[in-house]
């Protein structure tokens, strides 16, 4: 073709398409929003969703009653928490039941303890965990499936049978006492295995493929490669299992007998078998248990939800 001003110029040719970024997280992101506007329509009070916000009111309702009546009676005077009607604030508000509970025990040791055994406790379970259900996803070898169903066995075993043998197997090991006692019977947890199981093959493995092509080997692409893609899950497995490891009250129950070995939950119990049934006290010692669980909700909640919609408890 040729321009006005008479040179010859080639053909037009289209300009090159933008390359995107290579994302591997973009297959476990969710649809992308649409963007708020003024032309938005607001939502829709169907009555599907009416009913799901009452249900979801109830719900509340249901989890915050407790908590708001155990704080309630914690802070009244001990010779009105046994009145047969029903008060929510007594006639004055005092902290005599937590300065009680603070002077007949170890709660700062006991603390350090739970804080110490509920860490090192998911720290172990969540590279256990990740790494048996790694081999198990994608590793060939003979045995496997009777190895994983075995595991899988493992979940529908109720933990109060494990414990006499364990507890046997405790003592042989001179463990009772310690905290390792404490926190190695807590480490492998079928049910996180499965978890991971199930997030791991869904892993695309020409990610995994295109690491071996490089030179990468089995354990460096399992870091370097499914590890990060793993973040949400394996920070769901890390919450869930401290909170049941800090809640956790039979098994320290059982091998801990020295005040100073203890957690949060046992020592408590041990103080409250103290000075008998005083409800004031028994709800101030379940406040402070649940403090710090509470704080893990608060700071943590955005991780959970993810947590839970990754490991394919929500629904795929």
């Amino acid at each position: 073709m040729t321009a006005q001003d008479g040179t010859a110029t080639g053909p037009a040719t289209a300009p090159p398409p933008a390359r995107t970024a290579f994302r591997p997280l973009a297959r476990f992101a969710g649809p992308p929003s649409a963007p708020a506007g003024d032309g938005g329509r607001r939502p829709r009070w169907t009555p599907g969703r009416v009913v799901t916000l009452v249900v979801a009111l109830a719900l509340v309702v249901l989890w915050v009653l407790p908590l708001a009546w155990a704080v309630a009676t914690s802070l009244k005077p001990e010779n009105e928490t046994t009145r047969t009607s029903l008060e929510w604030i007594g006639s004055r508000v005092t902290f005599e039941a937590y300065e009680k509970v603070w002077a007949s025990g170890d709660l700062i040791r006991w603390m350090l303890n739970s804080a110490y055994v509920s860490v090192v406790t998911t720290v172990l379970t969540v590279l256990t965990c990740a790494m048996a259900a790694y081999g198990f996803s994608r590793t060939e070898f003979r045995g496997r499936k009777a190895l994983y169903g075995l595991v899988m066995a493992g979940i529908m075993v109720p933990p109060q049978v494990l414990i006499a043998p364990l507890f046997a197997e405790m003592v042989s090991l001179g463990l009772v006492d310690t905290y390792w006692g404490v926190i190695l019977p807590q480490v492998a947890v079928p049910a996180m295995v499965f978890i991971l199981v199930k997030f791991f093959e869904g892993v695309p493995r020409e990610l995994e493929e295109a690491a071996y092509v490089d030179g990468a080997g089995r354990w460096r692409v399992f870091w370097t490669v499914v590890v990060p893609l793993s973040r949400p899950v394996l920070s769901a497995v890390a919450i869930f299992t401290f909170i049941q490891t800090w809640n956790n009250f039979l098994w320290p129950f059982l091998v801990t007998t020295d005040p100073s070995a203890m957690t949060l939950p046992v020592g408590l119990v041990n103080v409250q078998s103290t000075y008998g049934a005083r409800y004031a006290q028994v709800m101030a010692s379940l406040v402070i248990a649940g403090l710090p669980l509470l704080l893990v909700f608060a700071f943590f909640q955005r991780q959970i939800v993810r947590g839970v919609a990754h490991t394919g408890l929500a629904g795929q």
